[in-house]
């Protein structure tokens, strides 16, 4: 019998952060994910696009497929019971989460779609941000997502990264100038963008995507655009139909519907 509905456990957009606090495996938790439901856990950011694979995999298979994305402390327990995938917002995020989810081998880590860090600006652009230069002026006031050693978080070291793109100090110690927020989740940032008033935003495409109310797209220049995956582990111990939704993930269909927020293979 077809069961309708992608289930979404867990923060809107304008909701908690979406770091995850760093946490530890519980050693009483027993790991038995096949239970007759496809359970996905991470980050928020990839989990919208998600939910519209995930939809059209039920409409086709009848097979349910339950999304929880935010804050690993608010998932972390029921993960280690009965996840059948994770997935990882980068690589530095999926290696800290197989620090806690022993069941899940490294080996095993797919990077299935990627995306270009870019800035998001406030939806009139009133500054006429178009590039990284003009995040360099003086006034110009700048949100940045960095896990700060204690939150995983897919933002962490991309500003810099994109400031130290050429090789150039003063561009790091200019744009370091710039900045002023620094939150430990995207989340957070979206959160400090608006109480702040701020201009400029290095983010992800589904940010402005799913806000264009609030929040327009800038591209950078490819001389300083930095990519992060999104990856995915499926446990040994999973459903069947566990490996049927990773697999449909990675269609052309799916590929589709991953486009839409800014996600490529």
């Amino acid at each position: 019998m077809k069961t309708s509905l992608c289930a979404l456990a867990l923060l809107v957009y304008a909701g908690p952060a979406l770091a995850q606090e760093s946490t530890l495996a519980d050693p009483s938790i027993k790991h038995r994910p096949a239970d007759g439901v496809v359970r996905l856990y991470g980050a928020g950011g990839p989990h919208t696009a998600f939910q519209k694979v995930a939809k059209a995999f039920e409409e086709k298979t009848g097979n349910k497929v339950e999304i929880t994305a935010g804050p690993e402390t608010t998932w972390s327990a029921k993960a280690q019971a009965d996840a059948d995938i994770l997935w990882g917002t980068s690589e530095q995020s999926m290696t800290a989460f197989l620090e806690t989810y022993g069941n899940f081998d490294s080996s095993q880590v797919q990077p299935i779609y990627i995306r270009p860090a870019i800035i998001a600006v406030r939806a009139d652009n009133p500054k006429k941000i178009e590039g990284f230069e003009d995040l360099l002026k003086d006034g110009i006031k700048i949100v940045v997502t960095e896990g700060a050693g204690v939150a995983n978080t897919s933002g962490t070291g991309v500003w810099e990264d994109i400031a130290g793109r050429t090789g150039n100090l003063g561009d790091v110690s200019a744009f370091r100038s710039n900045i002023v927020a620094f939150e430990k989740g995207s989340g957070a940032s979206f959160r400090a963008f608006k109480d702040l008033e701020a201009d400029a935003w290095i983010t992800w495409p589904n940010w402005p995507i799913n806000n264009p109310d609030v929040l327009s797209l800038v591209e950078l220049d490819e001389n300083r655009r930095i990519w992060r995956d999104v990856n995915v582990v499926l446990s040994p111990d999973a459903d069947p139909q566990a490996k049927a939704f990773l697999d449909f993930l990675q269609t052309p269909e799916a590929a589709t519907l991953m486009k839409t927020e800014g996600w490529k293979r």
